[in-house]
């Protein structure tokens, strides 16, 4: 359990539900990923398109339905809580769910939360991250050009992520950068990635890109299998593998000259779906089983309809007995379609 200083949440006290989360396949279902707003203040290339449409705020859950939801999870069995966006950060009085489900930490009902960020508004909420429990945060970065960085964010300004990792750190958050990799833009800038990550006490995640939504490119233009970039990478450096896991799906090595950790998550070249641990939830209530699948299930109806939350916790139930076996990506030029139609910042990675 994390213990952490400074003014906690009233979330109220979770009653465990006796029956753990166990999906047909005999998974455990112990990681909940939030996507508390669909909203991002950048446009990354191989995200979404640069002009979106978003959804309307009025068909967003409110921030205490979103916590009702998330302690109705916890009360399943759910361990650990990630919140995504978009952008999380840019969610009007997201703090107020971060201080709420960071009692749950406090009372050692959740092992961790944690959050995936642009870094823009980190300089901002650090403090008050760490305040509310929060110990560990994953910021994505997919160059250290300030050129790159504005291709393939469009709207992102360099200096301010690099302003919010040095608040994050000084808060005394851990950070591991994401990076995703992509051909001919920043394949070969992924060594010098690792160590400045390294060199700053920080992990670094490359990952594959993945067909969700339509954008403005041709993801096959920009795939890039890890087993490829691996193998470029061990010819500067030793990777040895380890054991070391985050509750993600995220392989992971030691690079011997840094001392560092370095993950893969390669949902293309090799499918990660047997450990698979994780459902997504949206900010519009809906519940996705799988990151590559389309079905999903209706709880905002279910939290909705009663105060108690016996409804819902049986939506919960039926919705895990259809969590599938695997995803169906897929990219090459047969099947340049996206593989499902929501973006990515629908469901937050």
């Amino acid at each position: 359990m994390n213990s952490f200083a400074g003014p906690i949440g009233t979330a109220a006290p979770v009653i465990a539900d006796k029956a753990p989360m166990i999906d047909p396949f005999g998974r455990a279902v112990t990681y909940l990923r939030v996507s508390v707003t669909d909203r991002c203040d950048f446009r990354c290339t191989y995200c979404m398109a640069e002009h979106m449409t978003f959804l309307p705020k009025k068909d967003l859950l409110t921030l205490e339905e979103l916590n009702r939801l998330c302690s109705a999870f916890i009360a399943k069995g759910v361990r650990k809580i990630r919140l995504t966006g978009g952008e999380p950060l840019v969610r009007k009085n997201i703090m107020f769910l971060v201080r709420e489900l960071g009692a749950h930490v406090h009372a050692g009902r959740l092992d961790e939360l944690t959050l995936t960020t642009n870094g823009s508004q980190l300089a901002r909420y650090a403090d008050e991250l760490y305040d509310c429990g929060v110990r560990r945060i994953n910021v994505s970065l997919d160059t250290l050009d300030p050129a790159r960085f504005k291709a393939v964010t469009r709207w992102g300004e360099f200096g301010k992520v690099m302003e919010g990792i040095e608040a994050a750190q000084k808060a005394g958050l851990k950070i591991k950068l994401n990076a995703v990799a992509l051909k001919d833009f920043n394949e070969f800038e992924i060594a010098d990635m690792l160590r400045f990550a390294h060199g700053r006490g920080m992990d670094l995640t490359v990952i594959e890109t993945m067909p969700m939504g339509e954008i403005d490119e041709d993801r096959t233009d920009r795939y890039l299998p890890l087993s490829k970039l691996r193998a470029d990478l061990e010819e500067q450096f030793t990777l040895t593998e380890i054991p070391y896991k985050t509750g993600g799906p995220a392989r992971y090595v030691e690079v011997k000259e840094t001392g560092g950790r370095l993950g893969f998550i390669t949902p293309m070249t090799h499918n990660f779906c047997e450990s698979c641990n994780r459902v997504r939830l949206t900010c519009t209530g809906t519940l996705y089983m799988c990151l590559g699948q389309n079905d999903a299930a209706d709880l905002r109806t279910a939290l909705r309809a009663s105060e108690s939350d016996d409804y819902l916790s049986a939506a919960i139930d039926e919705a895990i007995t259809r969590k599938p076996k695997g995803h169906d990506f897929i990219i090459d030029r047969q099947h340049n379609r996206p593989a499902v139609a929501r973006h990515m910042s629908v469901t937050g990675g």
